[in-house]
């Protein structure tokens, strides 16, 4: 099974593109914590590259922006090239399937209605957001 889920924060704001043949997508970049034990130690963070596409696409662009948590559930994949110098290169990433708010803080409004402290965002619930 192929499934990755992770939450972090947007490390830049998210640029909706277009492809040639017209679809939309968006790639973005987030920065998820590691967990650590010792209080001592300075915290460490892996930046993991994201992409989605068509209607939730434009979704993470108008919604989130650099410094936002977000959370996501989707595929491991590679992406293998020959650079300019003629060596093997593979790159991997996160193809999005679903996109979450995270949990809200202390202070911050609630987090989902449902009380699961995530909201789910789907392809076409745009206008079921609340704000």
């Amino acid at each position: 099974m192929n499934k990755w889920t992770g939450m972090g924060r947007l490390t830049r704001d998210p640029e909706l593109k277009a492809s040639g043949s017209g679809s939309e997508y968006c790639h973005f970049t987030i920065a998820v914590d590691r967990e650590y034990t010792k209080k001592s130690e300075e915290r460490k963070a892996d930046f993991v590259d994201c992409s989605t596409f068509g209607k939730q696409a434009a979704f993470v662009e108008k919604y989130f922006k650099k410094g936002d948590g977000i959370a996501v559930v989707g595929r491991l994949e590679s992406n293998k090239w020959t650079d300019k110098e003629g060596k093997n290169r593979v790159s991997w990433g996160i193809t999005v399937d679903r996109v979450y708010f995270p949990p809200a803080r202390k202070g911050q409004s609630e987090p989902a209605p449902d009380g699961s402290g995530f909201a789910e965002v789907e392809e076409g619930d745009e206008d079921d957001i609340p704000f």
